[in-house]
């Protein structure tokens, strides 16, 4: 309490004051946090100045995962384990701004699902960025316009978004880390019941995610794809009778109704996001690698290289081909991998692959990411 409040009482014995007392404990032991907060800050400027000049990523995932990971194991509670992450990504957010501002790129406007990733991702400290399209983030990384970028892999409903893959082949960027994020789908509008709706616009895919609902809900309504689905939202002051599809928190930030929630058609919807950034982490232990491959155009090509894989007992968690631009039916495959494959002991393996492949390029070591709902913005899991 400060010195110059006025003192509070209450009746010896009464509820009133017994809640007055847990008030007062609560507010010295806040007065402890913001000390320690401090110290914690100072600590962080000085490994900022002591990296002065040098120009280092700030953004090291597997260091905070190692944080975060001995937090949670550290927890008596009754504190939940997905409140401390939360609490403890915003502490580490700060932690990287005191150090240097952080630029983030993600697929804009303000208010996109990957605009809600990146700060379940990074917290709420970065300079964001809003490009227009996935390879508008992928370029500003390369360019160094930003130090990361934050772009969606997959939906567990609709599978990989291929423009991101494909300017995996286009630019020579790294990845840092993962997030999966549980997506939950919202319809929005100026109008006050669904019956004044006769047109629905939203991102291609959240309209696939879903479409039973608007065909069994709003089936003659026009359906209207746009960039994005905060795009779609800012479309909805001049239009009285159109709704959009997004998230929840997009009603509040451009004042808008709640018609229905959720809507996607089936509940267990997430996306996996990467987080890009110029050059490769380095760090010394990762979980996962990421690969792009070609192999020659023979019989059993393929499965050499995975075999190889397999020999080695290294668990293939997802494999996907692309077309080469270019080169008519010529394809480039994307492959997940649980284990760093630069290690030395699969120094052999490297060697091998590289032997039985047209090319090879490792996109990037990181360790597994934590699991998000974004509809709440706490932690589900640590690991997929």
């Amino acid at each position: 309490m400060h010195p110059d409040s006025p003192a509070k009482t209450a009746p010896p014995g009464s509820l009133e004051e017994a809640l007055l007392e847990i008030r007062h404990g609560i507010d010295a032991l806040d007065d402890d946090i913001l000390i320690l907060l401090n110290k914690r800050a100072a600590l962080s400027l000085e490994v900022g100045r002591r990296k002065d000049g040098r120009d280092s990523a700030i953004f090291k995932p597997f260091r905070e995962q190692e944080v975060l990971a001995r937090l949670v194991g550290a927890n008596p509670g009754p504190l939940p384990a997905g409140h401390l992450l939360s609490v403890y990504r915003e502490i580490l957010s700060s932690s990287r701004r005191l150090q240097r501002p952080e630029r983030v790129a993600y697929l804009g406007p303000e208010g996109t699902f990957s605009n809600f990733a990146a700060m379940a991702a990074l917290g709420h400290s970065p300079d964001f960025l809003p490009q227009t399209t996935i390879g508008d983030v992928f370029a500003a990384v390369a360019g160094k316009q930003a130090d990361l970028g934050v772009v969606p892999l997959e939906n567990s409903l609709q599978g990989t978004i291929g423009q991101s893959l494909d300017n995996f082949q286009r630019y020579n960027v790294f990845i840092q880390a993962e997030i999966t994020c549980r997506v939950s789908h919202a319809l929005l509008s100026t109008a006050t019941s669904l019956d004044a709706i006769d047109t629905v616009y939203s991102h291609p895919q959240p309209l696939a995610q879903c479409a039973a609902w608007l065909k069994t809900h709003l089936p003659r309504a026009r359906v209207i794809p746009t960039d994005s689905t905060a795009a779609a939202a800012t479309r909805l002051a001049a239009e009285p009778t159109a709704a959009a599809i997004g998230h929840l928190r997009l009603a509040g930030m451009h004042t808008l109704n709640v018609l229905a929630s959720p809507i996607e058609d089936l509940p267990d919807n997430w996306t996996r996001f990467f987080i890009i950034g110029p050059e490769d982490t380095k760090q010394q232990t990762r979980d996962k690698t990421s690969i792009l491959f070609t192999v020659p155009n023979k019989p059993g090509a393929l499965h050499h290289v995975l075999s190889h894989l397999a020999g080695e007992g290294i668990n293939l968690t997802k494999l996907e081909s692309r077309p080469i631009r270019g080169e008519k039916w010529q394809y480039v495959f994307f492959a997940d991998l649980q284990c760093d494959l630069t290690r030395e002991e699969y120094k052999k393996l490297l060697a091998t692959l590289t032997e039985n492949t047209h090319s090879l390029r490792i996109l990037g070591c990181y360790p597994a990411g934590p699991q998000v709902d974004l509809a709440d913005g706490v932690t589900a899991k640590m690991e997929e």
